[in-house]
């Protein structure tokens, strides 16, 4: 895997939310309090984070709450603005653009045809006072596409692929359970066949018996789509079912990174040491 080009390459990506001062600003010197600055009040939600994405892989990100995995997934879908760093796609109309340089309507391009989302909480992600198959052709419309029939037909498939019963497409989502609405959500994220898709704490809240059905579904779209994913989760023991690989972040850096089976059977940071002694 080393020799292929990652399909997604971002280097050395920050975010930082205040000015800093002689305190924080030096990276090799820092003063901080975990990723927070006691003098000025700076956060550093994100510091110097570098990571590849190849074609086909799920690449888990975990780290306990506050660790800035989050906040990366919303600098990778333009939710949020980095303060400096770069992304690479490996596509034929982006070759050599740095992503996060885009004008916003080309940023928003990348959103409606190359990535997909689907967010912990699924009001940020559907709107609830739409039906089901209206918030798939919300997004199909986004990418261009005016055929109703033909936004009809692809979302009856897409709701028959995450098991979404056609009789009810036409009801909201606000009417379904955590489960249901996570499924809707996948949906309309694969609506205009995106490369990757980027799944951030998707099982949080659901019982465990519906966590597990999101799970076998996630795997499943990527057997089946060969759709490459960046899965964020607080819970080792989803990445282990999910991810090839993982990065392990702890107040915004990453501490480790690896095979995930590598990263369970054999953690060398002292923190991933006790993230999988939790687990065991």
């Amino acid at each position: 895997m080393k020799d292929e080009q990652p399909l997604l390459a971002v280097r050395n990506l920050n975010q930082q939310f205040g000015p800093g001062c002689n305190n924080c600003k030096n990276p090799d010197n820092r003063a901080l309090s975990k990723n927070y600055c006691e003098v000025c009040g700076t956060v550093y939600a994100c510091r110097n984070i570098s990571l590849d994405l190849f074609a086909g892989e799920i690449l888990g990100v975990v780290g306990e709450s506050g660790s800035g995995k989050s906040s990366l997934m919303k600098c990778l879908y333009f939710d949020s603005e980095v303060t400096t760093g770069e992304v690479y796609l490996d596509d034929e109309e982006f070759i050599g653009d740095n992503l996060f340089e885009l004008s916003s309507q080309k940023k928003r391009y990348i959103r409606n045809y190359k990535y997909g989302m689907v967010y912990q909480n699924p009001v940020h992600g559907l709107k609830m006072n739409f039906s089901s198959i209206g918030n798939i052709a919300e997004k199909l419309i986004a990418a261009g596409n005016r055929h109703v029939g033909n936004m009809e037909e692809i979302g009856k498939r897409l709701l028959d692929i995450v098991q979404i019963p056609v009789f009810r497409m036409k009801e909201e989502p606000r009417n379904f359970s955590g489960g249901m609405q996570q499924r809707v959500q996948i949906a309309k994220a694969l609506s205009n066949n995106p490369p990757v898709l980027f799944l951030d704490e998707v099982t949080t809240g659901l019982d465990l018996s519906v966590q597990a059905d999101v799970l076998d579904l996630i795997k499943r779209i990527q057997r089946e789509f060969g759709i490459s994913m960046i899965v964020v989760s607080h819970d080792l023991a989803v990445i282990r079912m999910l991810a090839d690989r993982t990065i392990v972040m702890l107040n915004g850096e990453i501490v480790e990174q690896g095979l995930t089976d590598q990263i369970l059977e054999d953690p060398t940071d002292k923190y991933t040491q006790q993230l999988v002694y939790s687990l065991l």
